[in-house]
């Protein structure tokens, strides 16, 4: 996505030079568009968000970490044919491998806990999960993000941890899977 946006950007085709991602995108691709001057707007996960995100503002290009790429001009799915060829024509455009393309980006670690058989609904407003996750917050301080959402679809809560390290992201996502579990046990 971030190719796709910075080539899109230098070509004067991404709208307002906005990327539209879901909140589970890399803290790496945030970075990334704030340091080329790309704005980013974040709707929750799902093509169908990023889809109405990219139709409500008049946004050419959107996505989700898991590869799913909407160009509005082309397509209002995720097309990886089309995904493929962009960036297939990104590096005849510029001449550059695609790993030097994919430089443009740091991909943080990403660790996500599926915290199953428990409340899901009691996750919002919870005050001592919501103090664990800030403490956390502020000991990761711009180094890292923690995310917390409830499964739209299972009794389970998702605990998402980005760090600069893969260690230190587990050992956070592990302990506020702890919290969630323990204080959201059904």
């Amino acid at each position: 996505m971030a190719i796709i946006a910075l080539s899109m950007k230098a070509r004067g085709q991404l709208t307002d030079d906005t990327l539209v991602a879901t909140v589970m995108s890399n803290l790496g691709l945030k970075r990334a568009m704030a340091e080329h001057g790309v704005r980013l707007i974040e709707t929750k996960v799902g093509d169908r968000y990023v889809l109405e995100a990219l139709a409500e503002h008049g946004l050419s290009l959107g996505g989700e970490q898991s590869g799913h790429i909407i160009m509005s001009e082309h397509a209002t799915t995720g097309d990886g044919i089309l995904t493929g060829l962009q960036l297939a024509a990104e590096m005849v455009r510029s001449g550059r491998s695609l790993a030097e393309l994919a430089d443009v980006m740091t991909v943080f670690p990403q660790v996500l806990i599926n915290v199953r058989g428990v409340d899901r609904t009691a996750l919002e407003g919870h005050g001592v999960i919501a103090a664990a996750v800030a403490a956390e917050e502020a000991e990761l301080g711009d180094s890292g993000r923690v995310l917390l959402r409830a499964s739209g679809t299972e009794p389970m809560v998702r605990v998402m941890v980005e760090a600069a390290d893969q260690g230190t992201a587990q050992q956070v996502a592990e302990r506020l899977a702890a919290v969630v579990r323990d204080q959201l046990a059904a």
